[in-house]
């Protein structure tokens, strides 16, 4: 599969090593441009390839928006449409703040609510945003079992898509229905909401 993740701070890179790893092609994309990725790229391998967010998103089956809630505006207007794309969405709704992480306001919104209003016309997805990045980034295989990647969207072929990626990674997908049902559960907050680690399939 050719996946394009826009953003590579620590979530991004964490995506970007284990769809690499998993035989996928991957192009990353910065708000800095292409060359600053060089080091990155190398780091990744083969798979791995830079360009713009539009690049990323033109090149993607699936599209990873992979940013702080605060850059999810800019992150989305660096790509002139989202009709018809793909979109993974691991962001939760927080911001660090003197070395501390905080809630956003969403004013009453579901997060992933907000999201979606900002991809017109894209097949959201939402998932792999319960586990911090340091801990997203390692072995999904633990003592045994597969850490599970809740997902939640309303398209079908888009979920199956992006919970067949997470499997081929070593995650274990689960379904948990539309972006309205299955959201409000694993967003930041949720019941089964981040940032844990002991989300498992035995």
């Amino acid at each position: 599969m050719k996946v394009g993740i826009i953003g590579t701070g620590r979530l991004g890179k964490a995506l970007a090593g284990h769809f690499t790893r998993a035989g996928h092609q991957v192009k990353v994309a910065n708000s800095r441009g292409p060359d600053t990725l060089a080091p990155l790229v190398g780091e990744l391998g083969e798979n791995a390839s830079a360009g713009t967010p539009q690049e990323a998103a033109d090149f993607g089956d699936v599209v990873v928006l992979a940013v702080q809630w605060d850059q999810k505006e800019s992150a989305v207007a660096s790509v002139s449409s989202w009709q018809g794309r793909v979109v993974l969405v691991p962001v939760n709704p927080l911001r660090e703040t003197e070395g501390r992480l905080e809630h956003a306001d969403t004013a009453g919104r579901p997060p992933t609510e907000v999201i979606a209003s900002l991809l017109p016309g894209a097949l959201v997805v939402k998932g792999f945003n319960t586990y911090p990045a340091q801990v997203l980034a390692e072995d999904p295989v633990v003592d045994g079992g597969r850490r599970l990647v809740l997902l939640a969207g309303d398209d079908a072929a888009a979920k199956r898509k992006v919970a067949d990626l997470a499997d081929s990674a070593g995650f274990q997908a689960v379904d948990t229905g539309t972006l309205a049902e299955g959201g409000p559960l694993f967003d930041s907050g949720g019941p089964l909401g981040g940032p844990r680690k002991d989300l498992l399939a035995l």
